[in-house]
């Protein structure tokens, strides 16, 4: 009688098993859905002639389109701010941020070495066998306790004037 109960509680558990949909997909970034994409659609500002033609722009392959909505410079513009001095003063933040090189191909550098990683660490004999997720497991050790974190710096003196209560 115990073996039919346990062979019985296998068989449920294989089934259940066999029910579950894989990966979570919180994870998977990519559109998968045969309708629109909701993020592809983007308003674009009302066209405008300008009062001479010859002023206009020469045209730049892969430059800003007028028509395309500048959410930045709209921020900028809604709480009062110099759009023009904005602008000048964010070149100087990308060139320091890229001072030391920039490569052009880090999406793809950076996923074969995700996918590396996760090759490296992907789990034991019965979670691969059964097909379960330990992404959160894999890259437990690289995660960062923010509120630690923010302990850490607000200890080195680093002010750090709002940041949001634990729980939230």
């Amino acid at each position: 009688m115990a073996i039919r109960a346990t062979l019985l509680v296998m068989i449920t558990t294989l089934g259940l098993t066999a029910c579950s949909q894989g990966t979570p997909t919180l994870m998977n970034l990519r559109n998968t859905e045969s309708g629109p994409d909701e993020f592809a659609i983007v308003p674009t500002n009302e066209l405008e002639l300008p009062a001479d033609r010859s002023t206009l722009p020469v045209p730049t392959r892969g430059g800003p389109n007028r028509a395309d909505p500048n959410p930045e410079a709209d921020a900028i513009a809604a709480l009062g701010g110099n759009i023009e001095r904005a602008n000048r003063n964010a070149g100087g933040l990308v060139g320091h941020a890229s001072r030391f090189g920039v490569a052009p191909d880090i999406r793809s550098t950076l996923a074969a070495e995700d996918l590396a990683f996760r090759g490296a660490n992907d789990g034991r004999l019965l979670e691969r066998l059964f097909g379960t997720n330990v992404y959160f497991r894999a890259y437990r050790q690289q995660s960062l306790d923010r509120y630690a974190e923010l302990e850490r710096l607000r200890r080195a003196g680093v002010q750090t004037p709002s940041a949001p209560p634990p729980g939230l």
